[in-house]
């Protein structure tokens, strides 16, 4: 036992990082028994987390760079995660078009095939061949499609995947501060000192830790290399991912997957009720990801593919948002970009005597409940193991019912508020799950519910957010902890900004 054992104040696990894999891995250690403390220098999912397609997913076209290992484990992810989360976790259809002089039709059914039985899939259906000229998908479409196979996978809230792992692992007593930047990380006296700083009033202090987890993302080097002081260290590569959203292109609750003669495949997602998310680019990207954006290229490209198959054109005059993201992908010199590996690496260095980090490469948001277990083989390896894996069978804050109840709890939720309006019901159930009760608690009217800041975004639903979810902004509601940023007006997103800002200011 190294000197720090015995340190009193001292946390086991420090992790750097509010994304789906730090939040994750808090969330899983705390829930064995581990002191955690975690720090995300600007929001929970403010990063990669937050830009992503939104699937839970087994990834069907790595199956052509033979990632069988990471395909299985995202297939026996799926129901696993939407039983946790079955409020923000859904089932989705995708239609996969057949186009000759693509992928052959046999090399489809081949990979469906392998799809549905590897993964063990239980509730979800399996797949199914179309006829684009009789099916409701084809109406969308250009006449020349006939044939189609569909098949199964889950949509997920990205942003509050990332906010709900969050905030179990505070309620299982793991610290979790937001906007608060690690500005050193240094091994002292057989375990770490973290220098961390809040951005907001520039408050230093020091914080000891036995063990350091790197999961900071597209940062992950840059915190090897700033912080901690390793220079040249090269692990990421960067790859850049964006999705533009238009107006509803089709009427039916199903996505389209379209192949593209470049080798490259896209989606068209329903999106919130209203809209159509259409992505994703794949390209390398070698500038600061806190300033990633849309290229003129990428969006041409998403417009041009998605046109292809629509019978209607998508044009850059439909657009009413984009969204990008920088993928921090293990660099295992793959010459394309949309063939590097999306599977994990961790790579530990150092021991208990002196000090170890784990440092966290890659990974997704289907496999990141896998991935923190993974992690915590190597924090046993180095600590010492307190308790058992728990979290394949347990739900997440607002998921205790059944994956296949939404709609029953929507409907108890009806019968318990009838004078709210049910659209609004509705939302709070797919955003919060049980939770959306202590939102409500007894209000027998909209007007109970405090100011309304457009759509049915109210006060207390603020309140909410910023006392349990560490929303301080109005980007934080508007983007991360909801979509309704597409709809709100500026003098509403102006009403909000200046409601927070006054609560806020009654904290200090």
């Amino acid at each position: 036992m190294s000197e720090a054992g015995n340190e009193p104040g001292i946390h086991d696990i420090f992790v750097i990082g509010g994304g789906i894999n730090g939040t994750g891995v808090a969330r899983d250690a705390v829930g064995r028994g581990y002191s955690v403390m975690l720090a995300e220098m600007n929001d929970l999912a403010s990063g990669t987390s937050s830009a992503a397609t939104k699937l839970i997913h087994g990834g069907l076209r790595y199956l052509e760079h033979y990632e069988f290992r990471l395909v299985h484990e995202a297939l026996t992810e799926r129901e696993v995660l939407w039983a946790a989360a079955p409020h923000i976790i859904r089932p989705l259809r995708f239609v996969l078009p057949y186009q000759k002089g693509l992928r052959p039709a046999f090399v489809l059914r081949t990979g469906l095939f392998m799809y549905d039985y590897m993964g063990g899939r239980k509730l979800l259906p399996p797949t199914r061949t179309l006829d684009l000229r009789t099916d409701e998908a084809g109406k969308p479409l250009k006449p020349g499609y006939k044939t189609a196979f569909e098949y199964s996978d889950c949509w997920v809230d990205d942003a509050r995947f990332v906010a709900l792992n969050a905030l179990d692992a505070r309620e299982r007593g793991a610290e979790i501060r937001t906007r608060t930047k690690v500005t050193s990380a240094r091994r002292s006296q057989g375990a770490w000192t973290i220098d961390i700083e809040d951005i907001d009033t520039g408050v230093r202090e020091a914080v000891r830790a036995r063990l350091l987890v790197n999961a900071a993302g597209p940062w992950v080097d840059h915190v090897i290399v700033e912080a901690m002081g390793n220079n040249g260290a090269h692990n990421v590569r960067l790859v850049k991912g964006s999705h533009i959203v238009i107006r509803k292109k089709f009427e039916h609750d199903r996505c389209y997957f379209f192949q593209n003669p470049d080798g490259r495949i896209i989606f068209a997602i329903p999106y919130e009720r209203e809209f159509t998310l259409i992505g994703t680019t794949d390209q390398d990207y070698k500038a600061d990801p806190a300033k990633v954006k849309i290229s003129e290229e990428e969006t041409d490209y998403l417009c041009k593919a998605a046109s292809e198959y629509f019978k209607e054109p998508v044009r850059r005059e439909d657009i009413v948002w984009t969204y990008s993201g920088v993928r921090p992908l293990f660099d295992d010199g793959a010459s394309a970009a949309q063939e590097a590996t999306r599977d994990y690496v961790l790579k530990v260095e150092g021991d208990a005597a002196t000090g170890a980090v784990v440092n966290v490469f890659g990974g997704k948001l289907t496999t990141s409940r896998r991935l923190a277990e993974s992690v915590l083989e190597k924090i046993e390896g180095v600590l010492g193991k307190r308790g058992e894996p728990w979290t394949k069978s347990a739900k997440l804050p607002g998921g205790e019912f059944e994956p296949l109840a939404f709609d029953a709890e929507v409907e108890k939720l009806k019968r318990d508020y009838p004078a709210l309006p049910a659209a609004l019901l509705r939302r709070l159930m797919r955003h919060y799950g049980t939770r959306a009760r202590f939102i409500l608690n007894e209000a027998s009217s909209v007007a109970e519910l405090g100011e309304m800041f457009g759509a049915d975004l109210s006060a207390r639903e603020v309140d909410y957010l910023m006392e349990e979810e560490w929303a301080v902004s109005a980007e934080d509601v508007l983007w991360r902890r909801s979509k309704l940023g597409l709809i709100v007006t500026e003098d509403e997103k102006a009403r909000l900004a200046a409601y927070m800002a006054k609560r806020l200011a009654t904290r200090i």
